[in-house]
């Protein structure tokens, strides 16, 4: 059993691995040009601290002794690699000039080092981890793996899937990505454009799964909004003329103001028009707001996540559901539909029509939805249509579609709520 002293310095070790583990993997991952073996060189790193940091005490630089010995691992690899080709002569040259840059006294050292090239190395790690040629599944996982720090057991326990399911995805994609010798870089302008939607569709994916639980017990998975929102950060400072990161950076933002408002005391999900406004964080909002000023201000005002961030703003900036500017919302969203258009983004424009101009108006719209292949199982459909009969008076169809909506989601707060729905419009 550890004692205080023990338990503090695990805790160190934990906290700066979960911090630092993105940067030590991205630079390592530089030196040998293959991840999978950037990541198990920089877990060779973590073990030494493991061994070596409850006896000697904690650095100084915590992040930068991990740093040191994921490089020197990374070196002794090389080298052997070197010895191995017997090219040690013609390698050994580089080998020397990589190492020039390990001094011992390497605290200073090695923070002024990573002022100039950890923000580019951060960078090649996301777009590599996302790369196209790896499924939106595995992006995530390995993303999740790579930048968030999560272990194997916490992806699989966030998705509710069997951790090795997990870890059969993660391996594939680091074996995929050196098969296809993916090169481990920021991709030329010309190429930079879908591989940024894809870094993009993979945080916004880690944000939305953490912000409504596709399954479970929980309506909320607060740390994965956390970890899309680091990623997210982390990718704007990287990349601070792409407006559309800041787009999504918005939209998580404002979207994570309302998470204390969306449950109540025992955990049971709030809509957003009868949610408590004074529980959202002014804070997250007002640096949402910024990034959305941001994103405007570079000309992305017509991006599809600017877009849906100029809508979360509107509710943002109403200070009652009342004020709410559903005008300015069908607006956006008639822009919306016409840069990414989707069922479900017209499934959402719906509600706003309906808000509007009325639920007839948005029953129109909705039922045009009811056979479209791509909503057979999404139940946020009869859940729409739920709301609008109830307002338009016809209970026994809004009951039908409520009862409908609950059979078809996996998580059980939904289930519960929506349950709740069908028996309060038959009552």
């Amino acid at each position: 059993m550890m004692n205080a002293s023990q338990a503090a310095t695990h805790q160190a070790i934990e906290a700066t691995w979960r911090l630092e583990s993105a940067k030590v993997i991205a630079c390592v991952a530089r030196l040998v040009r293959d991840i999978g073996l950037a990541e198990e060189l920089a877990q060779d790193a973590l073990v030494a601290a493991l061994e070596h940091w409850p006896i000697e005490g904690v650095p100084i630089n915590p992040a930068a002794w991990l740093m040191t010995t994921a490089k020197h691992r990374a070196l002794d690899r090389l080298r052997q690699d070197v010895l191995h080709a017997r090219k040690q002569e013609e390698l050994g040259r580089d080998l020397d000039a990589l190492e020039a840059h390990l001094v011992p006294d390497f605290v200073d050292a090695l923070d002024a080092a990573r002022v100039d090239d950890i923000g580019d190395d951060l960078l090649r790690l996301i777009f590599t981890a996302c790369h196209p040629v790896l499924s939106t599944e595995a992006r995530v996982a390995l993303t999740l793996r790579l930048l968030g720090g999560l272990s194997t057991e916490e992806i699989a326990r966030a998705f509710l899937l069997p951790e090795a399911t997990i870890a059969q995805r993660i391996v594939r994609a680091k074996r995929t990505l050196t098969a296809a010798k993916v090169p481990f870089e920021v991709p030329q302008a010309d190429a930079r454009a879908p591989r940024l939607a894809s870094v993009l569709e993979v945080i916004y994916l880690i944000f939305n799964e953490g912000y409504a639980a596709t399954a479970g017990d929980d309506w909320m998975r607060p740390a994965l909004c956390e970890e899309a929102l680091r990623l997210g950060r982390i990718l704007a400072e990287l990349s601070p003329h792409e407006s559309e990161v800041h787009g999504l950076v918005a939209l998580m933002e404002i979207q994570a103001s309302r998470s204390h408002a969306r449950v109540d005391a025992q955990g049971q999900p709030v809509l957003l028009l009868e949610q408590d406004r004074r529980r959202w964080d002014r804070l997250l909002i007002r640096r949402g707001l910024s990034a959305l000023a941001k994103a405007q201000s570079l000309g992305g005002a017509s991006g599809p996540y600017t877009l849906q961030a100029a809508l979360s703003a509107c509710h943002a900036r109403a200070q009652t559901a009342a004020d709410t500017d559903w005008f300015q919302i069908v607006a956006l969203y008639d822009a919306l539909t016409q840069v990414a258009p989707s069922p479900v983004v017209e499934l959402n424009r719906a509600v706003a029509v309906g808000m509007a101009f009325g639920p007839a108006a948005g029953l129109e719209i909705v039922d045009t939805l009811i056979a479209h292949p791509a909503l057979a199982n999404y139940h946020w459909l009869p859940s729409v249509r739920g709301d609008l009969l109830a307002k338009l008076g016809q209970m026994e169809a809004a009951r039908a579609s409520f009862k409908q909506a609950a059979g078809m989601t996996r998580n059980g707060r939904e289930r519960a709520l929506l349950l709740a729905r069908a028996a309060d419009v038959g009552a």
